[in-house]
């Protein structure tokens, strides 16, 4: 990559052009649909989000409704907001054990749907950011028996055997080939089933949301990771999967942290399926430190960096080229500082007075904040006052938190990562939500929608006229 310069050419003859593919850039994006089995695959260079722009304004036409998954990604509210969709919300309930979202039930989906027939699309996240399956199979099903189209954003399980939601039935799928799988950062696909879609407004959207000069770096980069998984992914998955298991049975004799997997979970009725072995989390529950504490030692002493961090956990990302060494690394970190966490607690006078299996969450039992605790009957209860597009463009002011109850967003705020909104544009701000902002805040999290200063942005209201949508 030196001589970078070398490589970086432009739509020359015998070269192709993305937007208009006949040659070498249509047989390299053939290639990745052979390899994945969908009907047609797209190549994208500015990551998922454009694919996510592009399924979502192809699906519903400007003014129509939709209905997303609350969990999923910032991308999926901005392609709502461009096409001022009218949006309902899936919540999906909370894993209390993990204080993470639970899959997506397809017989939620089929009631709401009931609920809003006029909704287009439906759009879940399977793997979620922490690796929770959904049954994407079944949510096909209700969504293709009402006849609407299912859009998933699996761009964190581009590695997941190459099936995936391609298999399941979905009708759009998107993957982010940099997040898992050996290509450059920006490089993704977006694969097309069935002809519930309208495959050439697909095209035209694809060419709005995507540069006219597309890097034929990143292009080059997707064919070799494709040719790579060609040649080599069957080996370097097993190998995958082995790491994976002797990960886990080293981590098993954890005794304060705890790492998220399938077999801890003692709830009942929860609609995921699996739980993505490249995604490690590690909860801190109940240890008396922070995920974000353990980040911090994660890093300083033991050079590891995680994905993310939030008050109850630390989530590892792994991938298709992560060495015996660095997962081996991770969890001898995790037992070290598991050590400590034990000597500290049998040394403090406070942990021997405390009865087993009465020790207080390190959170205080608060509900995590990215469900922002409305996770109980399956649909967000947030009141939204305005559409995502009447707020962006209404005219806003910054107040200060404590202002703020009772006024109506004009920004997303959210955690980032992952970038899931605890409150989206048009949406009222309750004092409740104020409270976990302030708290999230105070514990050292990155929160996107506040300024420095510590306020945010709401509508200016205008007495005498009552918004509706």
């Amino acid at each position: 990559m030196a001589d970078f310069f070398s490589i970086d050419i432009t739509e020359i003859e015998g070269f192709d052009n993305l937007h208009h593919a006949e040659g070498i850039l249509q047989a390299a994006q053939e290639r990745a649909n052979r390899l994945y089995g969908a009907d047609e695959t797209f190549f994208l260079v500015n990551g998922s989000t454009g694919g996510i722009l592009a399924a979502v304004m192809t699906a519903a036409k400007p003014g129509e409704e939709i209905l997303i998954a609350r969990n999923c990604h910032r991308s999926v509210y901005h392609a709502a907001l461009m096409q001022d969709l009218k949006v309902h919300y899936y919540q999906p309930k909370r894993i209390r054990e993990y204080d993470i979202c639970d899959g997506v039930s397809a017989e939620e989906i089929g009631r709401l749907l009931d609920k809003y027939p006029e909704s287009k699309a439906v759009v879940v996240s399977s793997p979620t950011y922490e690796g929770i399956l959904s049954d994407v199979a079944g949510i096909a099903a209700v969504v293709h028996e009402c006849g609407k189209i299912l859009i998933v954003d699996e761009a964190h399980g581009a590695h997941l055997s190459y099936g995936g939601a391609i298999a399941a039935g979905a009708d759009l799928v998107i993957h982010s080939l940099h997040k898992t799988l050996p290509s450059l950062t920006q490089t993704a696909l977006l694969h097309v089933n069935g002809d519930r879609v309208d495959r050439d407004r697909l095209r035209s959207y694809l060419v709005m949301v995507q540069s006219s000069s597309p890097s034929y770096i990143l292009m080059a980069g997707m064919d070799a990771c494709i040719r790579y998984l060609e040649q080599e992914g069957q080996e370097r998955f097993a190998f995958f999967r082995e790491q994976w298991k002797v990960f886990l049975q080293k981590t098993a004799h954890l005794r304060n942290l705890r790492v998220g997997k399938m077999t801890d979970l003692s709830e009942s009725g929860l609609a995921l399926t699996d739980w993505d072995m490249g995604k490690i989390l590690i909860s801190v529950k109940d240890t008396g430190m922070t995920g974000k504490q353990l980040a911090d030692v994660l890093r300083e002493d033991y050079h590891i960096e995680l994905e993310m961090a939030t008050a109850t956990y630390g989530l590892a990302l792994m991938t298709l080229m992560d060495t015996a060494e660095g997962w081996q690394r991770l969890a001898d970190a995790l037992l070290q500082i598991d050590d400590r966490i034990e000597k500290e607690r049998r040394g403090s006078k406070a942990a021997e007075d405390v009865l087993p299996g009465e020790r207080k969450p390190a959170n205080g039992g608060q509900q995590d904040s990215q469900t922002n605790g409305k996770a109980e009957d399956g649909e967000w209860q947030q009141e939204a006052v305005l559409t995502l597009a009447q707020a962006f463009h209404s005219e806003s002011e910054e107040v200060s938190l404590h202002e703020a109850a009772g006024r109506i967003s004009a920004d997303f705020i959210n955690l980032y990562p992952p970038g899931i909104p605890l409150a989206a544009p048009g949406e009222k701000l309750t004092q409740e939500l104020l409270d976990e902002i302030e708290g999230c805040l105070k514990k050292g999290f990155t929160v996107h929608g506040v300024s420095s200063a510590g306020g945010i942005r709401v509508i200016v209201e205008i007495r005498e006229k009552m918004w509706h949508y």
